[in-house]
């Protein structure tokens, strides 16, 4: 039998945190059956978290909840690039206004990987409209206004790969 857990770096081994306390062979065991069940997904802190100093912060709360953020860049974003990214929203009055202030200041790109990490950093985040969003969330506690919510993120699998290569190629 191969030993399994040799290779897979520290971003599966911070994974199992849970069976830190497990004797290597149960830890082995414990990664066999849930290496499957890593996600990546794409994270992005918006102009008006970055302007508002709230990076370290949400940085934080996503590596306190587990996640392992893999990438990092701090970037404008190209008109075209956001404009491709929000296509579904093009009909919509705001998509102008939206596209202004995605490009208004530098934004936060990551890739987020862990156990579940679309629907963890779903959960994180909160909702979209933050009046809605929960205290305790990313946009309960920082988000003022919809139209400027701190945080974007994948909002499932197949949209995480897409993100992940619009915005790191």
């Amino acid at each position: 039998d191969t030993d399994r857990s040799r290779g897979l770096g520290d971003v599966y081994k911070r994974q199992v945190q849970a069976g830190a306390g497990m004797g290597l062979g149960h830890a082995r065991t414990y990664l066999k059956g849930y290496l499957m069940a890593i996600e990546k997904t794409f994270i992005m802190i918006k102009p008006d978290a970055v302007r508002d100093r709230k990076i370290g912060e949400i940085v934080a709360r996503i590596e306190r909840s587990g996640l392992v953020i893999e990438r990092m860049e701090m970037t404008t974003l190209e008109r075209a690039t956001v404009e491709e990214h929000y296509a579904h929203l093009a009909d919509k009055p705001f998509f102008g206004g939206l596209c202004d202030f995605m490009t208004s200041g530098p934004v936060v790109k990551m890739v987020v990987s862990g156990l579940s990490a679309v629907a963890k950093m779903r959960t994180l985040m909160g909702a979209t409209n933050p009046l809605d969003a929960a205290p305790g969330t990313i946009r309960g506690d920082f988000a003022v206004d919809v139209n400027a919510n701190v945080i974007h993120g994948s909002d499932c699998l197949e949209n995480a790969e897409i993100e992940i290569k619009r915005f790191f190629g």
